[in-house]
């Protein structure tokens, strides 16, 4: 079912290769394996040296693929982000491949702003390149968040098995695949794209079973449950609920920005998520509103942007199906809220008052020890608290 979502090539009585896994982190570490073991096959079949694979992502991916490059002893050449350019940029990514490069990954929904890389113009491009030089570097699409969203409300887009350089596909069940968590997909383009010796045969439990994992024993509630999701809502379920997700983060947005004081760093065609940043954070910034909004029962995360762009900070807001209009509305309020109190409190007090740690003898040769950045950062946000607590209860008996 999965992998004629995402277009795969097969023939009427042709079986789609693809896994099951313990979310896309397992998926993705499989894809890489193959990915390596297929290009360490070719080079010992030409006779070249085959001990330096590297593979090209952006600074955006999520953190297992720098386990992946860490754990199989892969290089991972990143492309580097850019302030108002948070996803991978196709051209220098392609610039960076070279003849050991296993493959380039793409991202169907970057962690940081929910947008889709261009998966289409990287193919376009790494083909002039492979025709070029000889060399047959793939591309593999990590649509952990996006591989069930694109399909229901981007049909036209291309960014899967379409495209002749896609050879694997990953995708999150738990995500926007309506399954609880522990469930992810990766889906081959056809079965020479997945090396035999990577596949293990058993036959104890009655009939040939193959298998490629790294976990070992797990349930099959989430295979069932995905299974149940797929028949039950079908093609035109899945769109309804990405659609009404999509409007749904469409409403934030709009909400956020009548209150004339955010950026918004998302875009509106992507994974239906808003992320967004002051305009002016001189005087609070992106932490101090997260942390506030717990107190209104919001867990909204603030983080920095990866290298090169890490002066920006940002507030992220993922909509699931289940997050209502209702509760986009309140979101708002609260965060105006939040706003609001954060103008009556004194400005946080500027980094640049830190003191370096230093011990220096005066001239009566008394030791004098200054304080160190921690013990100062310390005593701030020790006072803060007590500011914050005392206009909380205050007035309270």
């Amino acid at each position: 079912m999965i992998a004629h979502l995402f277009n795969a090539p097969l023939g009427d009585s042709e079986t789609a290769v693809g896994v099951g896994t313990v979310g896309s982190s397992e998926a993705i570490m499989l894809a890489g394996l193959a990915f390596k073991r297929k290009w360490q096959n070719k080079r010992k079949a030409e006779g070249k040296p085959c001990d330096k694979p590297n593979i090209v992502t952006g600074a955006n991916v999520q953190v297992c693929w720098e386990k992946f490059a860490r754990y199989f002893e892969v290089e991972l050449k990143e492309v580097k982000l850019r302030e108002g350019y948070y996803v991978m940029d196709p051209a220098k990514a392609v610039e960076m491949v070279d003849e050991n490069t296993i493959c380039v990954a793409a991202i169907l929904g970057s962690t940081l702003n929910g947008e889709f890389e261009d998966v289409k113009l990287l193919n376009d491009l790494l083909l002039e390149k492979n025709k070029e030089t000889g060399w047959d570097t793939p591309i593999h699409v990590d649509a952990a968040s996006g591989g069930f969203i694109a399909p229901f409300i981007y049909p036209e887009l291309e960014w899967d098995f379409r495209l002749q350089l896609v050879k694997s596909i990953n995708v999150s069940g738990h995500k926007y695949g309506l399954v609880y968590a522990g469930i992810g997909w990766v889906i081959w383009r056809s079965k020479e794209d997945l090396p035999e010796e990577l596949i293990f045969h058993i036959n104890y439990l009655g009939a040939d079973q193959p298998t490629f994992t790294l976990n070992f024993s797990k349930g099959s509630s989430q295979v069932i449950a995905q299974y149940y999701q797929l028949i039950r809502l079908g093609y035109e379920g899945y769109q309804n609920v990405m659609e009404n997700c999509r409007e749904n983060a469409i409403m934030l947005k709009e909400g956020l920005e009548k209150t004339g004081r955010f950026n918004i760093v998302s875009k509106d065609n992507g994974v239906p998520l808003v992320a967004f940043s002051l305009k002016d954070n001189s005087c609070h910034d992106e932490f101090e509103i997260s942390h506030m909004l717990r107190r209104f029962g919001w867990i909204v995360p603030a983080y920095t942007m990866p290298p090169n762009a890490q002066h920006v900070t940002v507030l992220r807001v993922v909509i699931r199906e289940d997050f209502s209009r209702t509760l986009a509305e309140r979101l708002v309020i609260d965060i105006q809220k939040v706003l609001h109190e954060l103008d009556t409190l004194p400005a946080k007090l500027s980094a640049k008052m830190s003191i370096t740690c230093e011990e220096k003898k005066g001239n009566n040769g008394i030791l004098v020890v200054k304080k160190t950045a921690l013990q100062t950062q310390r005593e701030i946000t020790t006072a803060w608290k007590k500011f914050v607590m005392a206009k909380k209860t205050n007035g309270v008996c």
